[in-house]
């Protein structure tokens, strides 16, 4: 091949920017949603009834069904149709979206939350899985994952600032409808812009399989979060997380069994999908975790109010999008290995530097200068895992190489904060002596991200 001929391979065509465009804003905007009513909770439980300790279930039943069903999803998509569950999704993410601004009750907002969250398993799998089917494997696949991670991390931090903006300015009930046209545009665009791939035969469910790993995703994230609220030695969190451990160990056993697996041993025993996968865990627990960390510590130590801790964040929100630009050019120049180890030293650098912090307002500015480059460092780390996992399967697998990867993004920004609030009150003679011990850890996490031993 010449030069001229790679030049021309490198380049998208322009479906293919309109297939970038179409999905990157899905990503985008299911992203949000795992923040964009972090800041209107106490509002929200004002309006509707909700009793102060319940009003973690708003974002704890959306991760339930978010993680607990996304690997399920993702397989159905291969076996059933990729574009048809795609929007099958965004269908249901509208329809959830609209009841959740119509809520007159607890447990309205609260079935809401729950169809949003499986909107999310089926809608995410299936949107990475056609980006990752129409772009080949190379620089014009990295390129569009790092802009898919870029505005999925961007969504993360941006969902509080409009999350504060909406709740400020119109009603909290806006953080649904917001969803709702840019639903609609999706579902008119997508049947033209988006092709349909499915295999020619389609094997029989693995029921067993679906049932015990969505089973043991569900209690793994339940106990998660229930030992966030009540700490580690919990009764009801210890009996989640084993229980969570006790079903993933018989997904194992009935996946060597299964005719027809819905995730092939031989595929989790792939070292990419392995340790790209745990590469993304820690990923995306630290950062997502992070992000809690310094809201502790711009809140309870700085005084800042929740619109101003959120627009705080627009910061690293601007540093995952330059990671993002970056990474496929970092991964291009250095290769996958030395990218995810760049990645993850320099998003550990940056978070250990955050031990310094003090009680003074002038501390913000290492803040932000911090979270601005573990920003950059996080999300090379994400694409070169999003490039890992997805990397060396057929086609017709991409579905559950997505599925895998979107199922470790999600549990790893589920288990990311628990973690770091037990230590945080394990740790605790004042807020901010908490948050520094936190952080260490949290650094030291990065750390170990980077001599994850990944394929060159």
């Amino acid at each position: 091949m010449t030069v001229l001929d790679e030049r021309v391979t490198d380049r998208m065509s322009s479906r293919q920017r309109l297939v970038l465009v179409l999905l990157l804003g899905s990503q985008f905007m299911l992203a949000v949603d795992f923040s964009i009513l972090n800041v209107a909770l106490p509002v929200i439980g004002a309006g509707l009834g909700f009793g102060l300790a319940d009003l973690q279930w708003v974002a704890t039943t959306f991760a339930l069904a978010a993680a607990g069903f996304t690997l399920l999803f993702g397989r159905i998509a291969d076996l059933f149709g990729r574009r048809r569950l795609f929007l099958a999704g965004m269908a249901l993410l509208g329809l959830s979206s609209l009841a959740g601004g119509l809520a007159t009750s607890p447990g309205m907002l609260l079935a809401a939350r729950v169809a949003q969250g499986l909107a999310t398993a089926v809608v995410t799998p299936a949107g990475l899985s056609l980006l990752t089917t129409s772009f080949p494997e190379g620089p014009l696949r990295a390129r569009a994952l790092g802009l898919n991670g870029a505005l999925m991390s961007a969504g993360f931090t941006s969902g509080a600032i409009l999350g504060g903006l909406l709740t400020e300015l119109l009603s909290w009930r806006w953080a649904f409808y917001v969803n709702v046209p840019v639903a609609l545009a999706v579902l008119v665009a997508a049947p033209v812009v988006l092709a349909e791939s499915r295999p020619d035969r389609r094997p029989r469910m693995d029921v067993l399989g679906a049932v015990t790993v969505t089973g043991g995703l569900l209690a793994l994230v339940y106990g998660l979060t229930r030992a966030g609220e009540h700490g580690f030695t919990d009764p009801v969190a210890l009996a989640g997380l084993a229980a969570g451990a006790v079903l993933l160990v018989a997904f194992w056993f009935a996946e060597k069994r299964a005719v027809a697996p819905l995730v092939p041993v031989a595929v989790l025993a792939r070292p990419s999908i392995k340790w790209g996968n745990l590469a993304g865990l820690l990923a995306f627990a630290t950062e997502t975790s992070l992000v809690f960390l310094m809201t502790l510590y711009l809140q309870k130590v700085l005084g800042y109010s929740a619109l101003a801790t959120g627009l705080a964040f627009g910061v690293l929100g601007l540093g995952t999008v330059v990671g993002g630009v970056l990474a496929p050019r970092v991964l291009a120049r250095v290769g996958l290995r030395k990218a995810l180890a760049t990645g993850f030293a320099l998003q550990a650098a940056a978070t250990a530097s955050l031990a310094l912090l003090g009680t003074a307002p002038g501390w913000i500015w290492l803040l932000l200068a911090a979270t601005f480059a573990g920003g950059i460092g996080n999300m090379v780390a994400i694409v070169a895992f999003m490039v890992t996992a997805t990397s060396g399967l057929p086609d017709s697998e991409q579905g559950l190489a997505t599925g895998l990867a979107t199922m470790t993004q999600q549990v790893g920004i589920t288990m990311g904060i628990p973690v770091m609030s037990a230590v945080v009150t394990a740790a605790m003679g004042s807020v901010l002596q908490g948050v520094i011990v936190a952080v260490l850890v949290n650094a030291a996490l990065a750390l170990a991200g980077a001599f994850i031993r990944v394929a060159r």
